[in-house]
C-alpha cells in the first residue's frame, strides 16, 4: 500500500524545483485531518468530481446554443479536454499533475446557462456584476452544500487557479498557468472542431497563415501548441507559449470572434434576445420572491443578501432548467 507520506515523498523526489508540492501547500481555509491514501490536491480533484456543480456542466452551453447534434461540445466536455491538455504539460514538465488536474476540473464550476452570452446578461443585470471565474471560486468556497458542510474547503492553491484562470491577474503556481492557456489551446481548438461540424465555417476558411504554422486538423494544432508550450516554458519559473506560436493561436482566436463567437448563424439576435429575456424574467422573480429560492439558498440571505443569492441560484442552472422554469412561470398553460 502506498501511503499519503509516500506519494509526498514521491512528489518532493521526482517533481521540477518550480512544482508545486501537495505537502507545501498553504493549506485550507478550515484546517481538516490529512487523507491517509491521498495528498490534499487528489482530495480537492476528487471533491470537484463529484460535486453537484461539476455535474450540472454537462448541461451547459459552450458556445452552440441548443445543438442538434449529440458531438457538439458542452461546459462539461470542454473541461475535461482542459484538463486533459493540461495534464499532459504538467507531465512533460515534471510539474504537479493533481493539482493541475483540480484547477482544470473547477475553472468553470460558476459558469451561467448559455455559455458566454448568459454571463453577459448576467452581467448587465446583477447590481454587482458576474464574472465567472469569481462565481467559480464562490461555488467552491460557498455555494456546494455536501452533507451538511458548506463549500469545498479547498486548497489555497487550487483556489487561486480557479481565480485566476482568467482576467487580470496570473495564477501563483506553475500548474495554475498551464490551465490558464490550456484552457484556450482547449476551446479555440474545440470550437473549431464544432463550428465546422455545424456548417458555420469550412476547414478552407481558417485563417491559412495559421494553419500552416500551427497544422492544418484538430489533433495537429492541439499537438503543436502543447509541445511548444512544454519546450517553451522548461526550466523556468514562468509557462509560455514561444512568442511564434503565441501569435498564430491569437490571431486564430481573433479569426474565431469574427466569424463564429459573433457569427449571426451561430446566435441570431432573436435567440439572443430570448435568452436575455430569461435571465433577466428569473432573476427579477426571484428578487421579487425570495421564499421561492432554495432552502440552501434562504438560509444565506442574512450573510450575503437578496440579490447576491439570486445571482447564485441563476448561475447555477442549466440551460434545460432554466428554460423549463421560465415555461413554467411565464408562459400560460392550456385549460386542461
Amino acid at each position: 500500500m502506498v501511503l499519503r507520506e509516500q506519494l509526498e515523498e514521491r512528489e518532493r523526489r521526482m517533481l521540477s524545483p518550480f512544482a508545486m508540492c501537495a505537502a507545501d501547500s498553504k493549506g485550507r481555509m478550515e484546517p481538516e485531518e490529512p487523507c491517509s491514501t491521498r495528498t490534499d490536491y487528489q482530495r480537492d480533484r476528487d471533491r470537484i468530481i463529484h460535486s453537484k456543480s461539476f455535474r450540472r456542466l454537462m448541461h451547459k452551453t459552450q458556445v452552440f446554443l441548443a445543438p442538434e447534434g449529440d458531438h457538439f461540445r458542452t461546459r462539461l466536455t470542454h473541461t475535461l479536454e482542459v484538463a486533459q491538455i493540461a495534464r499532459t504539460v504538467a507531465r512533460v514538465l515534471a510539474l504537479n499533475e493533481d493539482l493541475t488536474e483540480a484547477i482544470a476540473l473547477g475553472h468553470d464550476l460558476g459558469h451561467t446557462p448559455f455559455g458566454h452570452n448568459g454571463e453577459e446578461f448576467l452581467n448587465q443585470r446583477h447590481p454587482g456584476g458576474f464574472e465567472h471565474n469569481l462565481q467559480s471560486l464562490r461555488v467552491v468556497d460557498i455555494l456546494e452544500v455536501n452533507d451538511g458542510r458548506q463549500g469545498m474547503n479547498l486548497t489555497w492553491e487550487v483556489r487561486d487557479g480557479i481565480r485566476n484562470h482568467t482576467g487580470s491577474m496570473k495564477p501563483s503556481t506553475l500548474e495554475g498557468q498551464i490551465v490558464r492557456i490550456c484552457d484556450r489551446v482547449a476551446y479555440i481548438n474545440h470550437d473549431i472542431d464544432d463550428a465546422i461540424r455545424s456548417g458555420v465555417i469550412r476547414p478552407e476558411d481558417l485563417p491559412a497563415d495559421c494553419i500552416r504554422i500551427l497544422g492544418q486538423t484538430h489533433k495537429q494544432r492541439i499537438d503543436t501548441l502543447v509541445k511548444d508550450l512544454a519546450f517553451s516554458s522548461d526550466g523556468k519559473d514562468t509557462i509560455s507559449l514561444s512568442e511564434e506560436k503565441s501569435y498564430y493561436m491569437d490571431e486564430l482566436r481573433t479569426f474565431m470572434f469574427e466569424r463564429v463567437y459573433h457569427s449571426k448563424i451561430v446566435k441570431k439576435d432573436e435567440e439572443l434576445e430570448k435568452i436575455k429575456t430569461m435571465i433577466f424574467s428569473l432573476y427579477d422573480y426571484y428578487v421579487d420572491n425570495p421564499e421561492k429560492l432554495p432552502r440552501e439558498r434562504r438560509d444565506m440571505i442574512p450573510v450575503y443578501g437578496v440579490e447576491e443569492m439570486v445571482k447564485d441560484q441563476v448561475a447555477g442552472m442549466t440551460d434545460r432548467y432554466a428554460v423549463n422554469l421560465f415555461k413554467e412561470l411565464f408562459i400560460p398553460r392550456g385549460w386542461k
